[in-house]
């Protein structure tokens, strides 16, 4: 028995070192998956090596520590919703077409990765006690904004925005209505006695956001 299991513990070590990326991917998406379902007081590092297929000691090369490993997940999971809003390429759209798209992707982003809203919210709990440790959060942020800015200033100067909006405004209702609607739609569904997860009911909602979002940004 222990000689199997040594011999386990050597294949997996062998495997990790042919292919780290592999095995640093394997890694982060058990753990997304262990802080996402759990949050950071329940996961176990155990059960994250077990799901990522590896042994301790491979996860703590790799990633230091339970810490460490979180806090690696939270930039990930920044760094993704980043990196798919890329390819909307504000820059060359139209003001107007632009913005409803990032609205719309923005909802259907939450709604598609259920993760991310975990993992915000626990880290809210935090106080942002890990995010506060990132060295890469603010800078792999900051483009967003920097994109919204411009597409608004592209549209004041078009006549279809208002020239006085605020990027981080705009994008924190856009966020915050598609973000409340989702982490409580259990509990509004309840009590207002509304399927809120019907199809229909998040389509209508995700063009209200669109609109509302539009609408506070017409010239006065």
């Amino acid at each position: 028995m222990a000689a199997g299991r040594t011999q386990r513990a050597e294949n997996e070590r062998s495997g990790a070192s042919r292919d780290p990326e592999g095995t640093k991917a394997a890694i982060l998406a058990a753990a997304t998956r262990e802080f996402t379902d759990k949050g950071f007081g329940g996961a176990r590092i155990d059960a994250i090596a077990a799901h990522a297929k590896i042994n301790k000691r491979m996860l703590y090369h790799y990633y230091g520590g339970k810490e460490a490993l979180y806090l690696a997940v939270l930039e990930e999971t920044y760094a993704a919703i980043r990196r798919a809003e890329g390819k909307l390429d504000l820059a060359h759209r139209e003001p107007e077409e632009g913005l409803r798209d990032l609205v719309q992707f923005t909802f259907r982003y939450f709604l598609d990765h259920p993760e991310f809203l975990s993992l915000l919210g626990t880290e809210n709990l935090l106080k942002a006690k890990f995010l506060k440790r990132s060295e890469s959060v603010v800078a792999m942020n900051s483009p967003l904004i920097d994109e919204l800015r411009d597409v608004l200033k592209r549209g004041a100067k078009k006549g279809v925005f208002r020239a006085d909006a605020d990027p981080l405004d705009v994008y924190l209702t856009m966020a915050a209505l598609g973000f409340f609607y989702l982490s409580n739609r259990w509990t509004l569904t309840t009590v207002f006695r509304r399927d809120l997860l019907a199809k229909g009911e998040i389509a209508r909602w995700g063009e209200h956001i669109s609109d509302v979002v539009l609408s506070s940004l017409k010239p006065r």
